[in-house]
């Protein structure tokens, strides 16, 4: 059974951004979900996301270029199967994030909420953002899941985060118009240059805060790299009516009988 996030853990999130939790899922469960992810991404079991689609650095020209029927994402993970929703509203995710916010946490189903795969050749780049570019939401204070599946490194393209981005007041002529970082910026490439790639096993998990910079690179190895992402944020935190943050039910996490830490 997993255990919640510890009071040091939860200090090192608010602190930098972001931490991991070593062997946070337990091995057969971790594999059931791995099994599971690998049998729909054969199938391309709808719904899902193509490299194409997006034009990423390093992603097929089209769908009907070489490798154009890559799949990025599997999307509306908890809506995919019981083992994903399990996963999703897991006891001790929930009692973590309780913990975090200081009161009981809600899913955010209209982001993230996928298995992220990454495929070598054909999996592209992502370059350096905060996820909350593109979220609607009255507070910035939001945190994601990211489960490996799988060892995941610089080599097969794990994430970079640079540590304590979440709370740095960045003018908005140092990102571009799709709100990435400028990389041709000198103050920029100061930044970039303090980030960490941490190295995952399979069952680790990394939280992370939605304003915490975060890029990606190319999968060099020779094997899919499978993720599982959730979001989730604090029961009064609200998305804003009429938006994409608000286009599907959200659902609550079990509250935890835990002292808030």
């Amino acid at each position: 059974m997993s255990s919640p996030l510890t009071p040091a853990q939860l200090a090192v999130l608010r602190e930098q951004g972001f931490v991991v939790a070593r062997a946070f899922l337990p091995a057969a469960r971790r594999d059931a979900l791995r099994a599971l992810a690998t049998a729909q991404l054969e199938q391309a079991a709808a719904p899902v996301e193509y490299e194409a689609d997006l034009a990423y650095p390093g992603a097929p020209a089209s769908r009907q270029a070489e490798g154009g029927g890559t799949v990025r994402r599997l999307l509306d993970a908890y809506a995919r199967d019981p083992l994903f929703a399990a996963w999703a509203t897991d006891p001790a995710v929930a009692a973590s994030l309780q913990r975090y916010f200081g009161q009981p946490a809600v899913l955010s189903r209209a982001h993230h909420n996928c298995v992220m795969t990454k495929h070598p050749r054909f999996g592209s780049l992502t370059g350096w953002h905060r996820d909350i570019r593109y979220w609607s939401f009255d507070r910035e204070d939001l945190v994601s899941t990211w489960l490996a599946l799988g060892p995941e490194t610089a080599h097969n393209g794990g994430l970079w985060l640079v540590p304590g981005s979440h709370v740095m007041d960045l003018p908005a002529e140092r990102f571009d118009a799709a709100q990435f970082l400028r990389e041709d910026l000198p103050e920029n490439a100061a930044l970039i240059a303090s980030a960490v790639t941490p190295e995952l096993e399979p069952g680790d998990v990394l939280f992370f805060h939605c304003r915490t910079l975060h890029a990606a690179g190319r999968n060099q190895s020779d094997q899919v790299k499978f993720s599982v992402v959730h979001t989730y944020h604090a029961a009064d935190t609200r998305p804003i009516p009429g938006t994409r943050s608000a286009s599907k039910p959200e659902a609550a996490l079990p509250e935890a009988a835990l002292p808030l830490g």
